[in-house]
């Protein structure tokens, strides 16, 4: 797999979240949260524990689905609302 990547609407603003396996050279995933083109934040899970498992890539899989999944979910219940101006805190779509 690749990676992962989508656009979120949340009130008034467009947030691009973005997942990937940075390979096992480096043992973790990392999403990266955009907003307007602008870096707000990174979140990483490290998989160094498993470099040696037979099934590291569909944990890896899971990993970066599951990373993903959450973020968008904390997008979508205000976690990341402290990064909206205020026309779009105000505009509750």
């Amino acid at each position: 797999m690749k990676g992962l990547s989508n656009e979120i609407r949340h009130k008034g603003a467009v947030f691009y979240v973005q997942t990937q396996d940075i390979g096992p050279a480096s043992g973790y995933v990392e999403s990266l949260i955009y907003k307007a083109g602008q870096l707000l934040t990174s979140r990483k899970s490290f998989y160094y524990s498993h470099l040696n498992s037979p099934d590291l890539q569909e944990r890896v899989i899971n990993l970066m689905k599951e990373q993903h999944r959450a973020i968008l979910g904390d997008i979508q219940t205000g976690r990341f609302d402290h990064f909206l101006s205020p026309s779009e805190q105000e505009s509750g779509e």
